[in-house]
């Protein structure tokens, strides 16, 4: 877990920059950037203490180096002519590593304060890199401030929903793990963890949810936790080149290479891809599917290619169909969508849930609306691919979350009763069942299961699990009657009968209020079929 000291030294740097570098995500890469220059160093460093060689500044970079850049009597317009200029420098320094050079690809500072620039390289050397589970927790916390890139439709996934989602696809040492819009590999390295977890001789206990803290904090844990001791070096190579990542901007591409490498990548499969217009990686198929897609389209608009089985030009329909059609004849998938691919009603979204439940769904969780605050109040549900389940179960799951180990307001703090572990251990046990061509019934108070042929008989193919809702009488302690029957009462229209009617009030005969029908069938309608 991420200590107090370290996330203060992080909050600090953001407050010296704030002033010239008030967007959040210009904060991160440079603290980033600053961040990596320094470790350079630092393994220099220790190369030669261990009777080695530097091997990132050499030569003519060697006037670079960070101890040169913090020593004392070095002036604030001297230090920042050099940070400035190591900056632009870096990307041609063959000593690094391409890793590296790709970090510092269009690096810059951003403003030509001496003073601010003094102060922050001081806050920054105050970092150490000699515990690299505490320094990949760090960045996972200097992540956090990310929020919100609402302009795309881009909400950061806390945690604990990356690490359930995780652990129901449960993905295994020798299968291709691929987010085709990585972000900032959350996804990825939680995919890791979990498989370090599994082939760990003693694992530790899952960190219990203690009652303050946000959930980002809550949730930090570095996979380096985990030793992974069950993995042959054959094993540990495979893994290394089968987790892969794509992202369409430079920017997430350099901290999703910065994280993965912090949590024991030496060679991070990232690259800089655009999903939906370039046909260059069509091909490539995956076992493991865990994304959050971008939720809006760009202004400018998507011209996708024409390989897609859905054709539309939404962003979501779009990354969702690439993620089906990706997937390898045993793949899983999980995903994070927005409402409008549970239920919109345009032709290209009703083709989409049309194709995913003859192919590819296995189960839909609603979550509540609230859990990417304080960013976004945006509803949101996952999508469970599973082509196996899909082949061989006539019936699709359907749960429902309403509470997720923390409050929904903008705080998110931290309460008792969270629904993950249920719902992950019964559709854990129903995705098992459902492999072997069952899945027809499920025992549940927070899901149920839906035939097929249900929500392909419904034009829209809705995916709303209100939809589908029906009153079981057998689970009733008393028993099930019909209104019609007199016998037992009788249906009367108007108000409440007047006081010298004495067969109402003299407790011969119990009286219910109804409704017209027409209001009785509209409420049915609603209950029973989702009102949206």
């Amino acid at each position: 877990m991420l200590d107090t000291e370290t996330k203060r030294r992080i909050d600090t740097c953001r407050d010296i920059l704030v002033g010239k570098v008030p967007d959040p995500k210009s904060q991160v890469e440079q603290i980033t950037v600053a961040l990596i220059y320094k470790f350079m160093d630092d393994m220099d460093l220790e190369a030669e203490e261990l009777g080695g060689e530097r091997r990132f500044f050499t030569k003519d970079y060697e006037r670079y180096r960070w101890a040169k850049l913090v020593a004392p009597g070095v002036s604030g317009q001297d230090m920042l002519n050099t940070y400035s200029e190591a900056l632009t420098k870096m990307v041609e320094n063959d000593g690094l590593p391409k890793l590296f050079r790709d970090i510092f690809r269009n690096a810059y500072l951003p403003y030509r304060d001496p003073e601010t620039l003094r102060s922050f390289l001081r806050e920054i050397n105050s970092f150490t890199y000699d515990h690299s589970e505490k320094l990949g927790d760090a960045f996972e916390y200097l992540l956090s401030v990310l929020g919100s890139q609402g302009d795309a439709g881009q909400f950061r996934t806390p945690r604990h929903i990356i690490d359930f989602m995780v652990e129901i696809i449960d993905p295994k040492k020798t299968e291709t793990i691929m987010d085709p819009a990585c972000g900032t590999a959350g996804f990825l390295i939680s995919a890791y963890k979990h498989i370090l977890k599994q082939n760990s001789t003693t694992a530790p206990s899952d960190s219990s949810v203690s009652e303050s803290g946000d959930a980002v904090e809550q949730a930090l844990e570095s996979p380096l936790r985990y030793p992974g001791d069950k993995l042959s070096q054959e094993d540990r190579l495979r893994l290394a080149n089968n987790i892969y990542g794509y992202d369409i901007s430079p920017d997430m591409v350099r901290l999703s290479l910065v994280n993965l490498y912090l949590h024991g990548f030496a060679d991070p499969k990232i690259e800089e891809y655009d999903t939906l217009t370039s046909e260059a990686k069509w091909q490539e198929m995956a076992d493991v599917i865990l994304a959050n897609p971008p939720f809006m389209s760009p202004k400018g608009g998507i011209k996708p290619h024409t390989r897609f089985q859905v054709q539309s030009k939404r962003s979501e329909v779009l990354f969702v169909d690439y993620m089906a059609e990706h997937l390898t004849p045993q793949g899983r998938a999980a995903i994070v969508v927005p409402e409008g691919i549970i239920f919109q009603s345009q032709s290209a979204y009703v083709a989409l849930r049309k194709m995913l439940v003859e192919n590819h769904l296995a189960a839909v969780i609603s979550l509540p609306a609230g859990v990417f605050n304080p960013y976004s109040g945006v509803k949101t549900s996952i999508l469970i691919l599973d082509r196996a389940v899909a082949k061989a179960s006539k019936h699709v799951a359907f749960f429902k979350i309403e509470n997720d180990g923390f409050a929904l307001g903008a705080q998110r703090k931290a309460v008792k009763g969270s629904q993950l572990a249920q719902v992950k251990a019964e559709l854990g046990i129903w995705l098992q069942a459902a492999r072997a061509g069952g899945g027809e019934g499920l025992e549940s108070d927070l899901g149920f299961c839906v035939p097929r042929v249900d929500l392909l008989a419904d034009g829209s193919v809705g995916l709303s699990a209100e939809r589908y809702v029906t009153r079981d009488g057998t689970r009733s302690g008393f028993p099930m009657v019909s209104l019609g029957d007199e016998s037992i009462f009788k249906v009367e229209s108007g108000g409440t009968p007047k006081s010298d009617t004495p067969e109402f009030w003299g407790g011969r005969h119990p009286v219910g209020n109804t409704c017209r029908s027409t209001c009785n069938e509209l409420h049915h309608r609603n209950y029973g079929h989702g009102a949206h």
